[in-house]
Parts: structure tokens; sequence; C-alpha cells
């Protein structure tokens, strides 16, 4: 939604910081020209208040997750295929982790990638708006947040259905006896790297 076909070829934080100025001009806009990964994460997460994580592959989901259960952070999570999308909060301090949903990602070649499978380009606007409107309730305190809850949206037959996801006392990172302390390879970790 907010790339065009002149931004072929420039960074993505390149285009979209000007189309947010396009927007607001007076929107500060604080780039990361950089991949995610384990050396970084917990320094750029470490900045902000609030994580919305609209990631398109398994090992930055899990990164994602686990730098934010380490700092403390509440994670906004989206994620589409297809025709569909979901949408969570995930807050370990208070409620359930990415991985208590997902403890273990799919073998590699399970799920088709966004190239392979393609995606209705308006669920990017239809998750992304679920995602925006629970960082504002985070951040200004107002509502009830999706904690706990994942929203999954169909849109062939235009449905919500909200399900209710429970805090894994067993989760590698935000359970009784974590065994993930520190942030990992995640490549290996979902079978793209012989661990």
């Amino acid at each position: 939604v907010i790339h065009s076909d002149d931004d072929i070829g420039r960074l993505k934080t390149e285009s979209a910081q000007a189309a947010v100025h396009r927007v607001n001009p007076h929107v500060e806009v604080v780039r990361h020209d950089v991949t995610l990964d384990s050396s970084n994460a917990l320094d750029i997460i470490g900045d902000y208040d609030v994580v919305v994580d609209g990631t398109d592959n398994f090992p930055t989901r899990y990164l994602v997750n686990d730098a934010c259960v380490m700092l403390g952070k509440p994670h906004v999570w989206g994620s589409i295929l297809r025709f569909e999308g979901q949408a969570s909060v995930f807050w370990a301090e208070h409620g359930p982790c990415y991985r208590c949903l997902y403890p273990d990602p799919p073998p590699p070649g399970m799920v088709p990638s966004c190239v392979e499978a393609g995606v209705l380009g308006v669920l990017c606007a239809s998750i992304g708006s679920i995602q925006v409107t629970e960082a504002i309730k985070l951040i200004t305190g107002i509502g009830a947040s999706m904690r706990g809850k994942l929203m999954a949206y169909d849109a062939l037959e235009m449905s919500y259905r909200k399900l209710n996801v429970r805090k894994d006392p067993n989760c590698a990172i935000c359970g009784e006896r974590p065994t993930v302390t520190e942030l990992i390879d995640y490549e290996a970790f979902c079978g793209l790297v012989p661990a």
C-alpha cells in the first residue's frame, strides 16, 4: 500500500519514508537500513515502546517475537497469504507470545511464500488497519487489547473469527522454564540452513 511502481529499485525504508512524508511532513521517520537479525534486533527493538510486525517470513517472525519477549515489549503481529489474514497482540508479561500460538515453524516448503501463492493486495490494508488500531490502543491505554486473541480474516467469505490464545506454560521463551534465553540462529531454527 505504501510502495508504488516508481519505487522499484529503492530501499523500502526510503520509499516508505517518502510516502509518510507526503501524508504528513511533520512525522519523524527513523529508518533502519539493515536486515534485522540476532546481532542487532535487541538494540533496534529496544528503542521502541510497541513493535508492529508485518514481516513476511518465519525466521524474522520468531526473531521479532523472541526479542520482544526478552525486552518486555508488546508485539502487534499480522500476517497475510492468498485471501486470508491473521492479527494478534502478543505481550508475554500480560499473556501469550507468538511461540505460544506457533511453538514450531512449519517445515520448509510446507507454507508457500507470497511470491509462490500470491496475496490479495487489499489484505495489507485490512490487516494493517487492525494492527495500527491495536498499536494506538496500547499507546493510549484505551479499549480492549487483542492480547490473548487471534483475529482470523477470510476475505473471500468476508468473515472474521476471534479465537482465544492461551499462554503456554511450556513455551520455549515465555514459559515457566524457558529454553530460549538468547537470540538464536533463526534461519537454522526454521530449517532454512543446516543447524
